[in-house]
């Protein structure tokens, strides 16, 4: 799952920071959460016209998710409104070598599936341009059925040397994963 709290172009992002600095270990040992990637976008960043908070999650099990919605995530939507959460189906995990590296970066693709075309081989297709190695951390692609879109979060060890234009692009300021090794890699299906 994933929020995006747009801010002005001029907000002060160092109050997320320091948000993200006193408030992130709260979710380290949160139950069923796999992975917590505290991501932010800074206006004239890495192609970014806006400043956001924009943590993305991959959750082992819905009561950990439930969990988190129904209770810590009120303190966002007191602080900022709430948010649409954008939530997906998995589809595929992949772990790279050293998990142990901490993630600085992460990318998102969001591609739409073909009209008329079956969803099984358009995902397999991006399941095919999989970035693991070359400094990728860990890799989810999962499934919008409602929209039919396919999404990539990518978080990296260091920023890629090439950024795709189609990616949205962000800076990782903390990341929480008390549960990762316990997510099923590979193909979900």
């Amino acid at each position: 799952m994933q929020y995006e709290i747009v801010l002005p172009a001029d907000y002060d992002m160092a109050i997320v920071e320091r948000r993200i600095a006193e408030r992130g270990t709260a979710t380290d040992d949160w139950p069923g959460l796999g992975l917590k990637a505290y991501a932010v976008r800074r206006a004239g960043r890495h192609g970014s016209a806006v400043n956001a908070y924009a943590p993305f999650y991959f959750w082992r099990d819905p009561a950990g998710l439930n969990s988190f919605l129904y209770g810590p995530f009120r303190s966002i939507a007191t602080d900022f409104g709430r948010p649409p959460v954008r939530h997906w189906i998995g589809a595929a995990l992949h772990r790279s070598g050293d998990v142990t590296a901490t993630p600085v970066f992460a990318t998102r693709e969001v591609r739409a599936l073909p009209p008329h075309t079956p969803p099984g081989p358009a995902v397999e297709e991006v399941l095919g341009a999989l970035h693991v190695g070359a400094g990728a951390h860990c890799e989810a692609v999962a499934v919008d059925p409602h929209r039919w879109e396919v999404v990539r979060h990518t978080l990296w060890t260091e920023p890629p040397s090439r950024l795709d234009p189609s990616w949205t692009c962000f800076d990782v300021l903390h990341v929480s994963a008390p549960h990762l090794a316990e997510l099923p890699t590979g193909r979900l299906w």
